[in-house]
């Protein structure tokens, strides 16, 4: 086999926002699978605030990415040569791919999907790691309950526009803070938020009021800081509050903001649980089927983002945390 694979390798750990000196590009042969794994050509590489988070050496849920080793990432490909009997040649699969052109893995970690069913993209977005964070965060963690207030920052994002949706589905009132009126146009439009609040030129605290007269029944937190804050600020009694990640924090070269109004926990007998999707592999199955029984009922909508290239993978990334990009952030290797 005389593929030749192209690679976006870790040259030094980001301080702060990632620079281009942070990557280094290179080229090496494409080996031959072993004895239960698969080759796969890589189609398109998911691009997720959690990637940062694997670029420290800070203890974390995960062993970060060694300098000098292919960046981590999930990937959606098709396989091109397996030895292993539950793969063939043609066989669409999503993993832990990386950041590269090919990618030799063991069979049992990819998962192969129908895109008779649903495109390709979608495998990342909704029917991925991004929609199964938000099914088993707002529903297990949150457990939101009709007619309750549901507010979810980082709305227009790929996991914050599901769990709107979701919240939907429970028959809950869903508010979005988003950046920007573009987005939060998108998120009652088009995904059916109830109301949006914009970051960028409303003031969370004092819009929150006016959306959640009751109080925030279940919040689920995206971005951390000032908006946490807001948002603890107006919790319900006995209202869950849900962690999933801390974008507005993950580039900063000072220490972690914390929250201030932690004591709105005590107050108000709530709760706040942080999560990983990993803690729930076990039941990863059985959220995908209602998820994709859901998107095929045309009750789920998903959106891509797009950007083209390997090489500029870099650029792509840095989309994420200047907001640029709506619904799933994708990068098709072209």
């Amino acid at each position: 086999m005389d593929l030749v694979n192209q690679q976006c390798r870790l040259a030094a750990r980001p301080v702060g926002l990632p620079k281009p000196s942070d990557w280094r590009y290179t080229e090496e042969p494409v080996p031959e699978p072993a004895a239960g794994e698969a080759l796969v050509k890589t189609l398109l590489v998911s691009l997720d605030p959690a990637m940062r988070g694997w670029m420290s050496d800070a203890r974390s849920y995960i062993p970060p990415v060694g300098v000098g080793e292919v960046m981590r990432a999930l990937a959606a490909g098709e396989v091109v040569a397996s030895n292993d009997p539950s793969l063939s040649p043609g066989d669409l699969v999503t993993g832990l791919l990386g950041v590269q052109r090919y990618a030799v893995a063991p069979a049992a970690a990819l998962q192969k999907v129908d895109t008779t069913l649903a495109p390709l993209p979608v495998y990342l977005s909704t029917l991925g790691m991004t929609g199964m964070t938000a099914y088993f965060g707002l529903l297990d963690i949150g457990k939101p309950v009709t007619g309750e207030t549901v507010v979810v920052s980082g709305a227009a994002g790929a996991v914050g526009g599901v769990v709107g949706q979701l919240a939907k589905l429970k028959d809950c009132r869903a508010v979005g803070i988003a950046g920007g009126a573009e987005k939060c146009a998108y998120i009652v439009e088009e995904l059916g938020f109830d109301a949006a609040i914009d970051y960028k030129s409303q003031d969370v605290a004092a819009s929150l009021p006016e959306h959640c007269p009751q109080g925030i029944d279940v919040y689920f937190d995206n971005v951390g800081g000032e908006i946490l804050d807001a948002a603890l600020a107006r919790l319900a009694r006995q209202a869950r509050v849900v962690i999933c990640g801390a974008i507005s924090q993950y580039n900063a070269t000072g220490a972690m903001a914390g929250p201030s109004n932690y004591m709105s926990l005590l107050i108000n007998h709530a709760s706040m649980t942080g999560f990983v999707i990993s803690d729930y592999l076990a039941q990863y199955a059985e959220g995908l089927r209602e998820m994709a029984g859901w998107y095929a009922e045309g009750k789920l909508s998903s959106r891509g983002d797009y950007a083209t290239g390997l090489e500029n993978f870099h650029e792509a990334l840095l989309r994420l945390f200047s907001g640029e990009n709506t619904g799933k952030l994708v990068l098709e290797v072209a």
